[in-house]
C-alpha cells in the first residue's frame, strides 16, 4: 500500500476520517474482492497525485464491521467522500481512473 493511503479501523475511523481537515476518500474493500483489487492501483495513484488536497483511507470491511455497518456498506468496493466529518458523495463499483478523478474533483480542497 502507498504511503499516501491510510488504513483505518473501527477504532481509528473517527481520528483518520471524521476529524480530518481535508476531504477524505474512503475505500471500503476486502482482500477477496476482485473489483476492489482492480481499482486499488488507481486509488493509490490518486492518493499520490492529490495528497495535498485529499486524504485517502482504506477500510477492510471484514475486519471493521462497525464502520461498515454504520455507513450501510452492502457492496464493495464502495467509495465515500467525507467533508467535515460527513459523507457527501458515494459510488459503488470499480470505476476507471478517469471516472474516479471526475468523482473526487468536485470535492477537492483548494490547494
Amino acid at each position: 500500500m502507498s504511503k499516501n493511503v491510510v488504513e483505518a479501523t473501527d477504532a481509528t475511523f473517527q481520528e483518520e476520517v471524521l476529524n480530518s481537515n481535508l476531504p477524505v476518500l474512503v475505500d471500503f474493500w476486502a482482500p477477496w474482492c476482485g473489483p476492489c483489487l482492480m481499482v486499488a492501483p488507481a486509488i493509490e495513484e490518486i492518493a499520490e497525485t492529490y495528497r495535498h488536497q485529499l486524504k485517502v483511507v482504506k477500510v477492510n470491511v471484514d475486519e471493521n464491521p462497525a464502520v461498515s455497518s454504520r455507513y450501510q456498506i452492502m457492496s464493495i468496493p464502495t467509495l465515500i467522500i467525507f467533508k467535515n466529518g460527513q459523507p457527501v458523495d458515494s459510488v459503488i463499483g470499480a470505476l476507471p481512473k478517469n471516472q474516479l478523478i471526475q468523482f473526487i474533483s468536485r470535492h477537492l480542497a483548494q490547494a
